[in-house]
């Protein structure tokens, strides 16, 4: 476990909090994978990183401007940066009471002597009054009753005979503002500690291709997982089922084709997607030439040269839950290595303004 600060520092920390839907798709995505995150702040970045003990991790770097407003952070480290360890669930929560609120802000501050995110939300109460349902009023059926007569009667000669006698409501709604606060307990890290976490090294991948809709896949990839459960269970390997999740094959190549597959003793199924695209590299970005890099090698050897990754079937389908972002995603495999997904969300309330990206690195097993 990491260990919090054990002298108080001088910081301060509050904001407005914006494009709340999102943020919680985001929480949710991540807290799908592990209960803790790491959330580090400074003056124009907020960092969530999420390391389980097994599976895969992810580095969300957002623009403080996608997700807060009104943003005011001070502490003694460099670019004001704050390091806390949060429970995303908690968070999560709070976020879901804001959904539908006037406004929500977040603040870091102490209770009981112990360090919180307070989240403070702003919402209303409706109350509404029926001016024709008081005292004096008639109910509808006796006003017709009413008028009735008098066209029989010898009411007002400049009555309309065709008019149609209506119910008149008035409705005057009062709003009352509510305050609801949600202390979300954290522990503030030392930098020390923190610099240590690193993100993993990958080497360069040799395809790169923008994945199907990851709310599509998940639907495929999890019906694979289900049936090779089965297939495992029918064989009798019901120990290693118990304990294990099926490994799923993934593949892509440089011709715009991802392929899902998986085989047991009795089945062999498997999923094609094409026409996807291979976005082009920026040869500014690279360390060497472009024809000299893997993916061009793999472009080169046509479209039956594929990379391949084998998945976790169980931690996969949590990393594709970050699919609620609905975010363009760009699939980086490193042959029998690893898989990088980068996902791009964007920012709706400003459409001029730069992606966030939110990186998974995925673990290949071996066959």
């Amino acid at each position: 476990m990491l260990s919090g600060l054990t002298c108080a520092l001088k910081m301060r920390f509050r904001t407005d909090v914006k494009n709340t839907r999102t943020f919680t798709k985001l929480v949710g995505a991540l807290s799908s994978l592990e209960k803790i995150a790491w959330l580090r702040l400074s003056d124009d970045t907020a960092r969530f990183t999420v390391i389980p003990d097994v599976g895969s991790q992810v580095w969300a770097s957002l623009s403080v401007d996608f997700i807060f407003d009104n943003y005011q952070i001070q502490s003694t480290e460099a670019s004001n940066t704050i390091n806390l360890e949060l429970p995303l669930q908690l968070l999560q929560r709070a976020l879901k009471s804001a959904l539908n609120s006037l406004s929500a802000s977040l603040r870091l501050t102490k209770r009981d002597g112990l360090p919180m995110l307070s989240m403070t939300i702003t919402t209303t109460t409706a109350t509404s009054a029926d001016s024709a349902a008081g005292a004096g009023a008639r109910p509808m059926a006796e006003d017709a009753a009413y008028d009735n007569s008098k066209h029989q009667g010898g009411g007002d000669d400049f009555d309309d005979l065709d008019f149609q006698p209506e119910h008149l409501e008035t409705s005057l709604r009062r709003e009352h503002e509510k305050i609801i606060t949600q202390d979300i307990p954290v522990r503030i890290l030392h930098p020390d500690t923190v610099e240590m976490i690193m993100q993993p090294k990958v080497r360069e991948p040799e395809v790169h291709i923008q994945l199907p809709p990851l709310l599509q896949l998940k639907a495929i990839s999890d019906r694979f997982t289900k049936l090779a459960m089965a297939s495992h269970s029918a064989s009798g390997s019901t120990t290693a089922t118990s304990s294990k999740s099926p490994k799923l094959e993934l593949s892509a190549n440089m011709h715009g084709s991802l392929r899902l597959r998986t085989t047991t003793d009795v089945t062999d199924i498997s999923s094609v997607w094409t026409d996807l695209e291979n976005p082009e590299l920026d040869p500014a970005q690279l360390d060497r030439p472009l024809e000299e890099h893997p993916s061009t090698r793999f472009r080169e050897q046509g479209p039956d040269c594929w990379a391949t990754v084998l998945v976790d079937g169980r931690d996969w389908s949590k990393v594709l839950s970050v699919g609620r972002l609905e975010g363009r995603v760009i699939g980086c495999f490193a042959d029998g290595h690893a898989l990088i997904l980068y996902v791009y969300v964007s920012n709706h309330d400003d459409s001029s303004a730069e992606d966030s990206v939110v990186t998974y690195y995925v673990q290949s097993y071996s066959a």
